[in-house]
């Protein structure tokens, strides 16, 4: 039964996803990684806060 149990668990694992054993940290030496993972969220957020301030300020 464990036979069967662990050869299903290998079959269902994708080629090409990175696994937890081989992640690698953020570079912030490239300039993409620090606009994807870092200006773009910030951006983000400000505009959602600046647009809910002004959806807010509609309705009065």
């Amino acid at each position: 039964m464990n036979f069967v149990y662990i050869t299903s668990l290998l079959l269902q694992s994708p080629d090409g996803i990175p696994k937890p054993g081989n992640n690698e940290p953020l570079d912030l030496q490239s300039w993409s990684e620090v606009i994807i993972y870092i200006l773009i969220p910030i951006l983000l957020i400000v505009f959602y806060f600046v647009w809910r301030k002004n959806r807010r300020n509609r309705k009065r």
